[in-house]
């Protein structure tokens, strides 16, 4: 019999989304392991106000680890500090959000723990008492099946793919003080900065609106901040490379290959054609549907939906229509 932990990622002492989901994928695995779920928080005082919460989703105990040290994301002292917590239980697995901050921590525990580490994971079970993962690979042409031999198997969870579902447990809260060192550390963060407006990260929407060579102009992005707002929450904008390249968006709003791999539960592709590499980051979404004027154009190959027509008159539209809908109730 084994747990199975979850790492409950927050944010300004705020219990992310991706926390749910790592708690929903984790209560997925813990009956095949013969165990529980227990979820883990770390963060400065006051962190565990709402980790309560997380046993909507599955959680029995919810571990919560308050440092002042750990106000903010620290490499050396989060890995350090989770690899101490699996050690000290009895865990078959770790399931840790495919965040910016996931991708970087979970190698650092797999490595202190010296286990195999499965990332990016569209699909989790448990055959024969083993983790068995599933990855996109080859750009998001093909699907790999991984059996982790080693225990704990530690799994990073692509954002959006294991929604959060409610399963009642416990929840109970369970504090303790972490042993931070922060003599042993072999960096230090000199500066944070923010991105800048404060938008949703694009990898973490449930909806994206992404722009491409066709909307031909940076100051023609008034008509997808149009589109988004008229869609409400929830919505993130998004750019091809070629854009980004251009100076024409963040490189935080890239979808791609080189950019983010995003799985919302509606991605909006407008005035892109559809390279491999902006598919290897788009194409798991639930729902795809793109706006081109080129018939041709190999975004229509993954698309679900597909409109051929001028984006400057389609967008527009497209827009009012929406707002129309929700002012109808």
């Amino acid at each position: 019999m084994a747990d199975v932990l979850a790492f409950a990622e927050q944010r300004d002492g705020e219990i992310r989304g991706t926390a749910r989901e790592a708690v929903s994928a984790a209560a997925r695995v813990a009956p095949g392991q013969g165990g529980q779920v227990r979820a883990l928080v770390l963060g400065g005082p006051g962190v565990g106000a709402s980790a309560a919460e997380l046993g909507r989703y599955g959680a029995a105990v919810v571990e919560v680890g308050e440092h002042a040290d750990l106000a903010s994301y620290h490499p050396d002292a989060y890995a350090r500090v989770l690899a101490d917590r699996v050690r000290a239980g009895a865990y078959g697995a770790v399931v840790i959000p495919a965040t910016i901050l996931g991708k970087d921590l979970a190698p650092r525990v797999a490595a202190l723990l010296d286990v195999p580490l499965a990332s990016d994971v569209t699909g989790l079970e448990v055959e024969d008492g083993a983790v068995r993962a599933v990855r996109p690979v080859y750009s998001g042409k093909a699907f790999a099946r991984l059996r982790l031999e080693g225990s704990p198997a530690v799994v990073t969870i692509r954002p959006n793919v294991f929604q959060p579902t409610e399963a009642e447990a416990a929840g109970t809260v369970e504090s303790f003080v972490p042993e931070v060192d922060a003599g042993s550390w072999k960096l230090r963060v000199v500066e944070r900065k923010a991105s800048g407006d404060g938008a949703l990260d694009v990898a973490e929407a449930t909806i994206v609106v992404s722009g491409g060579r066709g909307m031909k102009e940076p100051s023609n992005w008034n008509l997808l901040e149009g589109l988004r707002d008229a869609i409400g929450d929830g919505v993130a904008l998004g750019a091809s490379r070629a854009v980004v390249d251009a100076g024409w968006r963040p490189h935080s709003e890239q979808v791609g290959q080189t950019g983010k791999t995003v799985a919302p539960k509606l991605y909006v592709a407008i005035g892109i054609s559809g390279a491999i590499q902006h598919l290897a980051g788009m194409r798991t979404s639930g729902t795809i549907v793109a706006i081109n004027k080129d018939p041709d154009a190999p975004i229509f190959n993954v698309a679900d939906y597909g409109i051929v027509g001028d984006l400057f008159e389609v967008v527009p539209r497209l827009t009012e229509e929406i707002k129309a809908l929700k002012s109808r109730g």
